[in-house]
């Protein structure tokens, strides 16, 4: 974290904090989560509303229990989500449909060596089968950066796959124009 070192008398430096605190709370949620990803997830949303709001936190009586208790309300929130997603999975009827289509490994590894943005578009392009204004505007970047990135992101793909597995869409007209 490259926070700069500012505690003022009463307060505590954020960075020697979040080193101290960051992995024990890591340990104390992975026990109560049961999943090690959830609970790095959890800590990491939890820090970085103490971060937000470091001017507050830093004088507080516990900076330490507040953010223990964000940790733990945000788990909470989670499970409940789950839960949730759960029961009502569990009442449908009909069958649900894989929302992606089964990937060969290779192609998985070769998307995953992609810049962010790049995986991005391929997403919302090719995966959600969004418009190129729509992903533009999600985004925050132009239609034409757009079009670039993922001609960019399929030619980088598709160096990167050894057989002639190319990620196409029907839109192939439509990203030249």
């Amino acid at each position: 974290m490259g926070v700069m070192n500012t505690a003022g008398p009463g307060e505590v430096d954020f960075e020697s904090w979040y080193r101290r605190e960051q992995p024990r709370l890591v340990g104390a949620v992975t026990v109560a989560a049961g999943s090690a990803e959830i609970a790095q997830d959890v800590v990491s949303e939890a820090f970085s509303r103490a971060l937000e709001r470091w001017d507050r936190v830093s004088v507080m009586e516990s900076p330490t229990g507040w953010v223990r208790q964000v940790a733990f309300n945000v788990l909470r929130r989670r499970q409940r989500r789950a839960g949730l997603e759960r029961r009502l999975l569990a009442r449908r009827t009909e069958p649900l449909l894989s929302p992606l289509p089964t990937i060969e490994p290779e192609l998985w590894a070769a998307v995953a060596t992609l810049p962010a943005r790049q995986r991005a578009v391929l997403g919302l392009r090719v995966v959600l089968d969004l418009s190129q204004a729509e992903t533009a505007r999600l985004l925050g970047i132009s239609e034409g950066t757009v079009s670039t990135t993922l001609i960019d992101a399929r030619r980088s793909v598709a160096r990167k796959l050894t057989g002639p597995r190319l990620i196409v869409t029907d839109r192939t007209e439509a990203d030249r124009a």
